[in-house]
């Protein structure tokens, strides 16, 4: 079984930056693409960003464009989210996710167990 790891959540405020990482348990899992994805208080989890391995792609929510970048290392099944300009609406728990193929759009086969980000005003 793959767990995915996450760490770098916390506490700062409007316009500052956070970086989370997240790491796959098992070196040997090959995954095809890693991402992340956020469930504020009271709504849906949604997508926010996401790496395809094979063609270097990258993905992102209409909402992240332009302030969050995600990169990673495959070999490492390591990706990571840097958060830049962040606002109070981006607060929520941060859910790492894997997947074994690629359909179009990550699925998550796998999940983290979350890391809460909070931005005050």
């Amino acid at each position: 079984q793959v767990q995915l790891v996450e760490s770098g959540g916390g506490l700062v405020q409007a316009g500052g930056s956070l970086r989370l990482s997240c790491a796959a348990s098992r070196r040997t899992f090959g995954s095809s693409a890693m991402g992340w994805f956020r469930q504020a208080p009271g709504k849906e989890r949604e997508f926010v960003a996401a790496i395809r391995w094979s063609v270097g792609s990258t993905y992102y929510a209409d909402s992240v464009k332009g302030r969050f970048t995600i990169s990673g290392d495959n070999a490492k099944n390591t990706v990571y989210l840097q958060m830049n300009s962040l606002k109070p609406e981006d607060t929520a728990v941060y859910y790492c996710a894997a997947d074994t193929f690629w359909t179009g759009r990550i699925r998550g086969d796998y999940w983290g167990q979350g890391t809460q980000v909070t931005v005050s005003s």
